[in-house]
């Protein structure tokens, strides 16, 4: 299934100037375009659309330490608060850890990598409010975190 999220604001890279009037076409768990939500709901009659408030970008690379929580489960689950799909492996070696993060598709990498949003590429998306906090995390096409 196809979604396009569309954000007040786009950004390819972390550090790119934000823009207006463009939005993401998730299909499975890769970003299959970047356009206009208008020419993309125009090419993909019937598209679900998500719209959010804030800026639209790449989700963040986690190079430390994974929150403290009770459970594996829920030590991943507090990285997707944070905009995060991706950790490096040095940071997830406890097998249960590395489970957990294996199960909910959070990308493990041998190194650091910026994060960046580009059309073919594997569809980790995060929308950030002004004040740097996580609207939406969007793990390889999942919708997986949410805030209200």
């Amino acid at each position: 299934m196809r979604t396009v999220h569309a954000a007040d604001l786009l950004r390819l890279t972390l550090d790119d100037e934000p823009r207006a009037g463009l939005a993401v076409l998730v299909a499975g768990d890769r970003v299959e375009a970047v356009a206009s939500p208008e020419e993309l709901a125009e090419a993909y009659p019937g598209v679900r659309v998500r719209r959010w408030s804030g800026t639209l970008g790449p989700a963040l690379v986690h190079d430390g330490p994974l929150p403290e929580a009770p459970t594996p489960r829920e030590r991943v689950h507090a990285l997707f608060r944070l905009g995060v799909a991706a950790v490096l492996d040095a940071h997830v070696a406890d097998p249960a850890l590395r489970a957990a993060a294996v199960r909910n598709e959070v990308a493990v990498l041998p190194g650091a990598r910026p994060a960046t949003l580009v059309v073919g590429g594997r569809a980790d998306l995060a929308v950030f409010d002004a004040d740097g906090s996580c609207r939406a995390t969007v793990v390889a096409g999942r919708l997986v975190h949410r805030r209200a």
